[in-house]
């Protein structure tokens, strides 16, 4: 890991003339700064052809070091001795030039910042400050990022031992140019300073920043646009490993004395490959965006994945393949970090800083042989415990939960050396499946639970089917966490309404929960909803199978199996139908209920999609999804009680509205309904117009919408009688904020606008052009479908559209409605990150459902040229190869249209 390389000034002599030219010219840094350039370059372009032909990601980062080095080496060798020459220099004179942080270590991203130490003996002189300055101003004349510091020796001795940001910079301390025995004396002087110190507030303080910058950066590990520097399991994770192994052992290089002595060979096996991977994907990364960047956005992903040689196998594209891979290094570097802090705990250097742990009594033995605590947290007396009775791997986290205890990192480490011993057996058998489902079904904190029995892979042994989705990706943006991430969520999710903690957003479910008579049905229904994702017959067909053979070898009875595959096969369908049909029509209700079949179901139904669509990301659930799935679940419920799923009032919220415009005989109203936004369960303005019917009315509405920057994410419309109907639009600004709520003027004008466009007679309103889409945004590749069915409802024909989201689209698509004479009874508007799937009920301007014919194929024809309208370039000028995003967890009810009927329309 060492392998040091130093730059000498040999280059400089090999440009002797020009650099001469230069310390002639009226103003050398304009003269030299292009030579510093140019070195730069020649190095870099000789890192990146290595990077290109297959080189290590840390040998990579070498050379782009290296590349750094001889560039200023050559600048400092110009400044020093050319421009600002000292003959005979004092002691006082005498200055270094010193790289710092990561480039002290010698590793560098192509476009990473320099930091560097300017190195006096005592107070500074007008010559130090005449090197610096000028050296720092050609720096900065090429555009690098530079952070940089001038001290003294003894002012960096007495910051270090105060200030844990200047001793970790100084730890990885290496002379680049100027007086090297200055370097080494302060080289030295820390060393022996760091040896003696206690190393346990080094030790902490980079613990708590570690967690600061997890924080700061996401704390989830598997987010689907992750942070490779500074994300958990990210390069600067091992950093930590790093500063710490050298501040316990500062004169050895990368503290490999430490690594050693600390970490297993398997374990620093792991180290190097984390190390080599992260860097590797960093580099390709600044490369691909010609700039420092550190998230792994969408954008740069199928790139990236290009550059390192991936490609797409089966089903899985190259992209989704890379990312399982990031996933899984990053998983490594979790565990990593585990053991290392088991390690330094029990050798007594990792400082606890909490009272609990500083005065917890000593080791206590529990009831389970071998099981006992430390400190406060659930311990083994070692991985002997688990070969001798393998169950106990299971057992250990049923304790954990139970005990409501962390688990400590020696157990961690435990388990982690024994996972050979999950096998056929241990799968099958009775006490350990029992464990485990205490852990699921009956827990008190399954997410935090089963999230360690994921981190530490007992969870993907024990359950194959769950291991085949681990740091498994979905190309698209509707996701934020890797798979697993998403279920052990929405488990999690499914206890916070069982103990009432989410009353607020979920009170329908968080009522009926409780009269659901299977709850272990329902929690291995979700645990197992999604391990179908990636299968050749579909994520619903091949999820029902895995989740058959997961139960059988749990021992699960045969009528509580036949419930579990069924949620597994109908997990979508009530999120579906809520919204992208019309629930206030009958017809779809029966359907609905047929499909179902009993109240058990729906009430299971109604938990898990609620649990499902809030796990997908922050903001996706709001409380107009969860309207929609409740005006669903009523209806049903209430045929099942055998009610009249016609007496639920589509009107319901919006009276007021319609008393005023009945009474008014008013062209139109409009109103906002703020409620629940304000606590942030809707992330949505909500805005409401009642009108007289007529042709173009929506076309015209969404159309203002559009033109005054509302983006629309959920629409309905229908009659509500005496020739009034009821247009209903959720809207957000550009930055996904409720419409309206840090500008009111702009909602004040956007209802002013929209009461003339629902007038009688209003002017044609123009569909804005749509703006130039974000480099993330055109990175997916949407495939538009069309689909009419004539056959669901009885007086209308259901027009699905599925393609690419952008500002407009519902503008656009019903403007080519209304131009071909259709009359757009209901409509249903649903967004799924980059892809828009709306639905519309249509009739003939006489009310009549259409017919097929030409009318319909002109029809399909014009909503695709909608569909199909060509990108704006991308915003920030990029050139963008767009790959196709994955839809294999968006169900659009028009492909299983199609494949029940062959064909669509």
């Amino acid at each position: 890991m060492s392998d040091r390389r130093r730059a000498t000034p040999t280059t400089a002599a090999a440009v002797a003339d020009a650099w001469a030219a230069a310390a002639r010219a009226a103003d050398p840094r304009v003269v030299v700064a292009p030579l510093v350039g140019e070195l730069l370059a020649a190095g870099r372009d000789r890192a990146t052809r290595r990077l290109e032909a297959g080189g290590d990601g840390v040998e990579v980062a070498r050379l782009y070091a290296q590349a750094a080095d001889e560039a200023l080496s050559a600048l400092w060798h110009f400044a020093a001795d050319g421009l600002f020459p000292a003959a005979n220099p004092t002691q006082a004179e005498r200055l270094s030039l010193l790289a710092v942080g990561g480039y002290g270590r010698g590793v560098l991203a192509p476009f990473s910042d320099l930091d560097l130490l300017f190195l006096r003996p005592w107070k500074t002189t007008p010559r130090a400050e005449q090197v610096t300055e000028f050296v720092l101003y050609v720096l900065w004349d090429l555009g690098l990022k530079v952070g940089s510091a001038a001290r003294s020796v003894d002012e960096c001795l007495k910051l270090a031992k105060s200030d844990m940001t200047v001793r970790t910079a100084l730890l990885e301390a290496r002379p680049l140019a100027g007086d090297a025995a200055l370097a080494e004396e302060m080289i030295g002087r820390f060393r022996v300073q760091v040896r003696k110190a206690d190393p346990r507030p080094f030790i902490a303080a980079k613990l708590a920043e570690r967690d600061a910058r997890h924080e700061k950066a996401g704390a989830v590990r598997n987010r689907v646009e992750p942070n490779v520097k500074d994300g958990k399991g990210g390069l600067r994770d091992l950093n930590v490993l790093f500063w710490i192994a050298r501040g316990l052992s500062p004169e050895s290089p990368d503290g490999e004395a430490t690594l050693a002595d600390i970490l297993t060979s398997r374990e620093r096996r792991l180290f190097a490959e984390a190390f080599d991977f992260l860097w590797r994907v960093r580099h390709h990364m600044h490369l691909t965006a010609g700039r420092a960047v550190e998230s792994l956005t969408f954008d740069l992903q199928p790139e990236v994945a290009r550059r390192m040689g991936w490609r797409g196998r089966g089903d899985e594209p190259a992209v989704e393949r890379f990312m399982r891979r990031y996933f899984i290094v990053a998983g490594d570097v979790g565990a990593l970090t585990r053991a290392f802090s088991a390690q330094l705990e029990a050798r007594g250097q990792k400082a606890t800083m909490t009272l609990s742990r500083l005065f917890a009594p000593r080791p206590k033995k529990l009831a389970t042989e071998g099981f006992l605590t430390v400190g406060g947290r659930l311990s083994v007396t070692g991985a002997e415990v688990f070969a001798a009775d393998p169950v106990k791997l299971l057992d250990l986290f049923r304790v954990m939960d139970a005990e409501d205890l962390d688990l400590h990192p020696d157990a961690f480490a435990a388990v982690s050396r024994s996972l050979h011993l999950v096998t056929p057996q241990l799968r099958r058998n009775p006490e350990a499946a029992r464990a485990f489902l205490d852990v699921l079904a009956r827990g008190q904190r399954p997410y935090r639970v089963l999230s360690v029995m994921n981190a530490v892979g007992l969870l993907g042994r024990f359950l194959p089917e769950w291991g085949r989705i681990v740091g498994q990706t979905q190309f698209n943006m509707y996701h934020a966490y890797t798979v697993d991430e998403h279920t052990l969520q929405a488990v999690g999710i499914i206890n916070d309404i069982q103990r009432g903690k989410l009353k607020d957003d979920h009170p329908l479910a968080s009522e009926i929960v409780h009269r659901i008579a299977d709850p272990e049905a329902l929690m291995l229904g979700m645990l197992l909803h999604d391990v179908g994702k990636g299968g050749d017959r579909g994520q619903l067909e091949d999820g029902a199978i895995a989740a058959r053979r997961a139960c059988q070898r749990l021992g699960v009875d045969a009528r509580r199996i036949e419930l579990v595959c069924w949620l597994v096969a109908n997990h979508l369908a009530l999120s579906d139908v809520a919204q992208k049909r019309d629930v206030s029509d009958p017809a779809t209700v029966r359907a609905f209920a047929e499909r179902v079949g009993d109240p058990e179901r729906l009430r299971m139904l109604l938990v898990l999609t609620a649990a499902d669509v809030r796990a997908v990301g922050p903001g996706v659930f709001n409380s107009w999804k969860g309207g929609l799935m409740r005006d669903l679940f009523l209806r049903v419920d209430a045929l099942f009680r055998g009610e009249d799923a016609d007496e639920l009032d589509p009107t319901e919220g919006f009276e007021a509205l319609l008393e005023r415009a009945q009474a008014e005989g008013a062209a139109a109203d409009a109103v906002v309904d703020w409620e629940g936004d304000r606590h942030g369960g809707r992330a949505t303005t909500r805005v409401a117009v009642a009108a007289p019917d007529r042709p173009r009315l929506f076309a015209d509405l969404a159309a203002v919408l559009a033109a005054e920057g509302a983006d629309v994410v959920g629409a309905r419309i229908g009659s509500v009688g005496d020739g009034l109907t009821l247009d209903v639009f959720e809207v957000q600004d550009g930055a996904a904020r409720p419409y309206g709520q840090d500008e009111p003027r702009r909602l004040s004008r956007l209802l002013e606008r929209l009461t003339g466009a629902a007038g009688t007679k209003p002017a044609r309103q123009a569909v804005p052009p749509a703006a130039a889409p974000s480099a993330r945004r055109a990175t997916f590749e949407v495939r538009p479908v069309v689909m009419i069915d004539l056959e669901t409802v009885d007086d209308a024909a259901v027009v699905e559209v599925s393609g690419p989201d952008r500002p407009g689209l519902l503008a656009a698509l019903a403007g080519a409605l209304a131009d071909g004479g259709w009359q757009v009874r209901s409509a249903h508007v649903a967004g799924f990150g980059e892809r828009a799937v709306d639905a519309f009920y249509l009739t003939d301007r006489d009310g009549a459902k259409p017919k097929p014919g030409k009318r319909l194929d002109a029809l399909r024809d014009a909503l695709t040229t909608v569909l199909e309208a060509a990108p704006a370039p991308v915003a920030d000028g990029r050139r963008i190869t767009p790959v196709r995003a994955s839809t294999r967890d968006v169900s659009d009810l028009s492909r299983a249209t199609v494949s029940r009927r062959g064909k669509a329309g």
